[in-house]
């Protein structure tokens, strides 16, 4: 929990991101990822400061173990004085202790958000479901919160002025806007419309630009055209059997024949392969987007 520091901003761990939207999909398909097709409601996880505290925090929990579909995990929420946000005991369940910062004890409309990172600790821990170092795993739990609908909290809870500033999370705010994109992307839905914090808002914003950015590289049709320009000397040089110059650009050329390229799904990041000929239509066999191109 980030208060009173600076608060790191853009996009340095979007690759960590976009494996933690693959790994979800593979780990729960297609059909379960859409069991989420609805968000957390700002409503069932409000927060006053005329709520009791503790059974304020137990309401939330339960409200938060049903939207994650664990209806025999049972939360014990507790608070005492810490450096993180939050902290779960990860055990065999089914009851689970939480522990909240007691900073929590007079920030109250930001417990929800606090819940939801560890409430999802524990739905990634009994799929069995991690990656590989601390810094990594938090990265996917919180990209697991946002994309399953309940990651809105954590972006809401970014507040940031001249004097001071609060973020939750291990994501930058311009992060949680983007998987909130590709969240809405999936479901049609307008989060913004549940952000009280400006700052949240805006960091959508950035984020919301930097996911569409992934719908427009080639071979995908809706590539610009200095993408064209480049995908296509690319391609010759393939074609050539000549070295394509390694740079940041998604797409790789196979050399084999017929040639193919090969290039991320926009929407989950899995790697797609198609045959070099001209326009055609692909979907991604994990989360089964249609797309559109240009090879």
């Amino acid at each position: 929990m980030g208060s009173g520091g600076a608060v790191e901003h853009g996009f340095p761990h979007l690759e960590t991101v976009r494996g933690a939207i693959t790994a979800l999909y593979r780990r729960l398909s297609y059909d379960t990822v859409h069991l989420f097709d609805t968000s957390v409601a700002p409503v069932d996880v409000a927060f006053c400061d005329t709520d009791d505290l503790h059974l304020g925090a137990q309401r939330v929990a339960r409200e938060l173990v049903r939207h994650f579909r664990l209806p025999d995990a049972r939360m014990v929420v507790g608070f005492r004085k810490m450096t993180y946000a939050a902290n779960v005991e990860l055990a065999a369940g089914p009851e689970y202790f939480v522990e909240l910062n007691d900073r929590f004890r007079t920030h109250r409309r930001d417990i929800g958000a606090a819940l939801a990172h560890e409430i999802t600790h524990v739905f990634l821990h009994r799929l069995d479901l991690s990656f590989p170092g601390t810094r990594d795993n938090e990265i996917l739990t919180d990209t697991a919160t946002t994309y399953l609908g309940a990651g809105w909290l954590l972006l809401d809870a970014f507040r940031e002025d001249a004097d001071s500033s609060q973020k939750l999370g291990y994501l930058t705010p311009e992060e949680f806007g983007y998987v909130l994109a590709k969240r809405a992307g999936v479901f049609g839905e307008d989060p913004s419309v549940w952000f009280t914090s400006p700052q949240a808002y805006t960091a959508y914003v950035k984020g919301r630009e930097r996911a569409r950015l992934d719908e427009q590289q080639p071979p995908l049709t809706g590539a610009g055209w200095a993408g064209r320009r480049r995908y296509a000397r690319d391609r010759r040089h393939a074609q050539d059997r000549r070295p394509v110059a390694a740079g940041d650009v998604p797409y790789a050329f196979e050399a084999r024949e017929p040639l193919r390229v090969s290039f991320p799904c926009p929407t989950c990041h899995q790697r797609i392969r198609v045959p070099v000929r001209g326009r055609v239509r692909a979907r991604c066999a994990l989360c089964r987007t249609v797309l559109e191109c240009d090879t």
